[in-house]
């Protein structure tokens, strides 16, 4: 089959299937998909409210619980540890299937009355350990506000997609320890206000740098040690430096706006994969056969997806993906095979258009069962009876341009400005609600009730006291409130970090925009003109090598 030209039934855009994506669609039984890769990428992305978290109580226990969902959602909301147990039962919920209806007019009648679980905790990964303000994280000990991250993260919290110890606002980062305001690290340690760097010890402001031990404000550098802003100094000159800067707010920004203005002159390889092979996209390691693919890591034959690790044979897939193959239009779905269409299925083959769902065979518009087979909208149906139900809700789905892909937005959980849609893809209130999302309009946050100015805070970190903790600070850019924890200011202490003058929120929003956007554009190699494939935009200043240039220039 040849490559097919369509126009997508929601944007009107024009997007491309190849003859391998044909292959896919026909191996999991579904039509080839009527809407293009941004707006499928939408449809997930609305599932996934990560870090929008508020105060409730669990209604089984009573208990205060820290939950995703807003408390004026209309779903009922239990505490993890009451989700997880048998003191219910969400087959009682079942209802038959009407085909006099439409299909996501009853699953969504079955999710509003099916409990959900406060957050997406604990899962296959093992449970949370004092670390209670986490989501879509696992098997963590002494964590705060840590996302999609896990397991084995301790004393770490402001961060997204980790596995260390002491990491505090980084993005993306493996087998780390003591990391802090970094985007895409490995197996490094003491490092801060650093991207794209591997195997580095006690730095500063790094950038493409691997194996570098003592050095502040490098770019482009391998297996050097006390270099200052790429100059060699010895180690006596290199340590007087940076004494003069470390712990001081003053000296770090003006560092820090030195440093931004210093990588400009440098060339960026196309991408920052490793072992890539017949790959493309953002953050990949050791793929094969991934298009249109970030932060993926030992996968292969992957189309169009993010988050995801030790997956093979699935397209549209968010998170999770452990062991799991052939999966389509999933959000946190893994330790399977053949599933549709779903969110957080665990251990459970041949699975659509459920949620929640565990353990599990067979099922078709599942909410929170577990152990369960040949189910539809919760309800135990014989495999005959089963397959007959089935093969009238797909033929309805399909007729409806909706089988294959994800669940439409009438029925997410959140609101568009809750996910992480925010972060990949923003929308304006008008523009998701014109799309068919919804909005939050009240998104937990506070301002004017501050108790510090930006001026008194101390500028150095050495004369910072224990009473920072008891203030109520005012953030530089959103002039929303925010506080610091005690783990917090211990770790600043160790580290010699001034105290952050902008809040949280604010410091994630940078880090996405120093992650880059998760497109790639054609552009040209600056050096040698051969075209390649990257998510620096065209128009962007920063100067990008193919691969082979930079590697001769900079390896």
């Amino acid at each position: 089959m040849n490559s097919e030209n369509k126009t997508c039934q929601n944007c009107k855009t024009n997007f491309v299937i190849e003859p391998e994506d044909f292959d896919f669609y026909k191996k999991m039984g579904v039509p080839a998909p009527r809407l293009c890769p941004p707006c499928r990428f939408r449809r997930r992305l609305v599932f996934r409210n990560e870090r929008t978290l508020y105060k409730n109580t669990c209604k089984l226990c009573d208990r205060s619980i820290v939950t995703m969902y807003h408390p004026k959602s209309p779903y009922t909301v239990y505490c993890n540890d009451c989700w997880n147990s048998d003191k219910w039962d969400p087959m009682l919920y079942g209802r038959e299937y009407d085909s006099s209806r439409p299909f996501f007019d009853q699953l969504r009648e079955l999710t509003l009355q099916v409990p959900k679980n406060a957050t997406y905790s604990g899962t296959a990964l093992g449970p949370n350990i004092n670390s209670e303000y986490t989501n879509f994280a696992g098997g963590n000990k002494d964590c705060y506000l840590i996302f999609n991250s896990g397991p084995n993260c301790e004393n770490s919290a402001y961060s997204r997609g980790i596995a260390g110890k002491d990491v505090f606002d980084t993005y993306f980062a493996n087998e780390v320890e003591r990391i802090y305001e970094a985007v895409n690290v490995n197996k490094s340690a003491g490092v801060v206000w650093s991207q794209n760097i591997s195997d580095c010890l006690d730095s500063w402001f790094l950038l493409n740098c691997l194996a570098c031990t003592n050095c502040f404000g490098c770019v482009n550098l391998r297996h050097k040690q006390y270099c200052f802003f790429n100059e060699q100094l010895t180690k006596n000159e290199w340590q007087k430096r940076v004494r003069e800067i470390f712990g001081s707010y003053e000296r770090v920004e003006a560092a820090r706006k030195k440093f931004e203005e210093f990588v400009r002159g440098f060339p960026r390889k196309e991408n920052n994969n490793f072992k890539a092979f017949d790959s493309t996209g953002e953050y990949l390691t050791e793929t094969k056969n991934c298009q249109n693919c970030f932060e993926m890591a030992f996968s292969e034959n992957m189309r169009y997806s993010f988050s995801v690790k030790f997956s093979k044979d699935c397209f549209d897939i968010i998170g999770h993906g452990r062991r799991a193959e052939l999966l389509l239009e999933c959000v946190g779905v893994g330790l399977g095979q053949r599933v549709i269409g779903s969110w957080w299925v665990e251990n459970s083959h041949d699975v659509e258009y459920s949620l929640a769902t565990r353990n599990s065979a067979y099922c078709f518009g599942a909410d929170s069962v577990k152990n369960a087979e040949y189910v539809i909208l919760n309800k135990k149906y014989s495999a005959k009876e089963y397959q007959r139900l089935k093969e009238a809700i797909v033929l309805e789905l399909t007729e409806a341009g909706e089988y294959g892909l994800f669940f439409p937005p009438s029925l997410a959980y959140f609101g568009y400005n809750e996910c992480i849609g925010q972060d990949n893809l923003p929308l304006t209130k008008e523009e998701a609600l014109a799309q068919g999302f919804s909005w939050q309009d009240d998104l937990p946050s506070t301002k004017g009730q501050e108790t510090i100015r930006q001026d008194e805070i101390p500028d150095r970190i050495q004369d910072t006291t224990d009473i920072i903790i008891k203030e109520i600070l005012r953030c530089v850019s959103c002039e929303r409130n925010y506080r610091l924890t005690p783990a917090e200011l211990a770790f600043y202490r160790t580290m010699l970090i001034p105290v952050p003058r902008k809040c949280f929120s604010c410091r994630h929003e940078d880090r996405i925009r120093r992650r880059g956007p998760f497109f790639t554009f054609d552009r040209t190699c600056a050096k040698c003109n051969k075209d390649i494939v990257t998510n620096i935009a065209p128009n962007r200043p920063e100067i990008v090598y193919c691969e082979s240039c930079y590697n001769a220039e900079v390896v």
